[in-house]
């Protein structure tokens, strides 16, 4: 199993959407966003590059979010589909389906909606090797 490894998050908060502000539209960006806020439309990442999305405790999107890297500790309405991580903190609350290829889940984390693994591209061309089981003598 040799798989690309995952790009590194991207470090720094180059948007910010504050506590007092609502979007009521698409929010699309590059780098790191992180909402505070109130968002009425999808947030999604611009490119393939690496990007990271925080939400906050106080924070809620109803739209679909798609990037590559997601800190959720906020409220979302509709999907989440994270290339390559996501976690969802304690005090998450996700009414979607997921989509994730690695997470990390904290106690107290609400999903309402089917958790799907999806494998990385370079993944999906591999063949399994089937194991034998060893045999005792």
């Amino acid at each position: 199993m040799f798989f690309k490894k995952p790009t590194k998050p991207h470090n720094r908060i180059d948007s910010l959407i504050g506590a007092g502000t609502r979007i009521d539209g698409d929010v699309v960006f590059s780098g790191g966003l992180r909402i505070d806020g109130h968002v009425r439309g999808n947030v999604i990442a611009s490119d393939d590059a690496a990007c990271t999305l925080v939400l906050s405790e106080n924070a809620t999107v109803e739209g679909e979010i798609r990037v590559s890297h997601a800190v959720i500790n906020g409220t979302v309405v509709g999907p989440v589909r994270a290339s390559e991580y996501l976690e969802l903190q304690g005090k998450s609350r996700v009414k979607g389906d997921v989509h994730y290829t690695i997470i990390e889940i904290q106690v107290g984390a609400v999903v309402d909606g089917q958790l799907v693994h999806d494998q990385p591209a370079e993944a999906k061309g591999e063949k399994v090797v089937a194991l034998r089981p060893a045999t005792g003598d």
